[in-house]
C-alpha cells in the first residue's frame, strides 16, 4: 500500500489520500497475457455527525459526488484508464455510526461514478464501523451489467491510521478485466444486454 502524493490532484479536502495498486500475472495455472490489476484509492474525512443523531445527513451526502470523481481520477491513473469494473466501500469511526458511511456511497456518488467511468450498472457496495486499521473487502462487478461472473472480485484494503473515531474512509475500486482463468460460466461480457443488471 503507498501512501505516496497519488498521481492526479484531487479536489476534495480531506486529511490524506491512499492509493493501492496490484497486478496479478498467474493464478492456479499459466501466465495470462492480460494481467489483472485491480487498484483502490481512499480519502480520509473528518465525520461531522460523529458522537451526535441527526436525522439528515446531508453534510455526507452533498461532497460525495465530488468525491467520487476524485477517486475516479486516482483510480484511473493507475489504470491508464477506465476500469471495466468497481465497488465503492466506507469504514466509519467508532464515534460515528454505520449510517453515515451509506450516506457517503449513495445516490450522487454513484451518479458521478458513472459519469466518470461510462458504467450504467448499479455499483456494489459495502459498510461498516471499525477502528484505525480496520480492512475492508471492496467487492467489483462489471460496470456495465451486474451479471457478468467473471468480473465478481473483491479488493482488501486498509488504512493503518485511519479512521480515527471522528473520521470517514471512503474508498473506491476498479479493475481492469475480469478474474485471471475464470471458468464457472455464466453471462459472458459478449453477450451482456440491457436487463443483465443494467440501471
Amino acid at each position: 500500500m503507498s501512501e505516496n502524493p497519488p498521481p492526479v490532484r484531487p479536489r476534495s479536502p480531506a486529511r490524506k489520500w491512499i492509493v493501492y495498486a496490484e497486478t496479478t500475472i498467474a493464478e492456479g495455472g499459466p501466465a495470462s497475457d492480460e494481467p489483472l490489476t485491480k487498484v483502490a484509492a481512499a480519502l480520509v474525512v473528518t465525520n461531522p455527525y460523529a458522537g451526535r443523531w441527526s436525522e439528515k445527513l446531508d453534510q455526507l451526502i452533498e461532497p460525495s459526488a465530488q468525491w467520487a470523481a476524485d477517486l475516479a481520477a486516482l483510480c484511473q491513473a493507475q489504470l491508464s484508464g477506465p476500469g471495466e469494473s468497481f465497488g465503492k466501500a466506507a469504514i466509519v469511526g467508532t464515534a460515528g455510526e454505520q449510517e453515515h458511511g451509506v450516506a457517503c456511497l449513495t445516490t450522487p456518488f454513484g451518479d458521478a461514478l458513472r459519469d466518470a467511468t461510462g458504467g450504467t450498472t448499479w455499483v456494489p457496495s459495502t459498510t461498516k464501523v471499525g477502528s484505525a486499521g480496520t480492512s475492508i473487502d471492496i467487492p467489483l462487478a462489471y460496470k456495465r451489467a451486474l451479471f457478468v461472473r467473471e468480473f465478481y472480485d473483491t479488493v482488501s484494503f486498509q488504512v493503518p491510521d485511519a479512521p480515527r473515531p471522528d473520521e470517514i474512509v471512503v474508498a473506491l475500486a476498479m479493475a481492469n478485466r475480469g478474474r485471471i482463468h475464470h471458468r464457472v460460466g455464466g453471462l459472458a461480457k459478449a453477450d451482456a444486454t440491457a436487463g443483465d443488471g443494467l440501471r
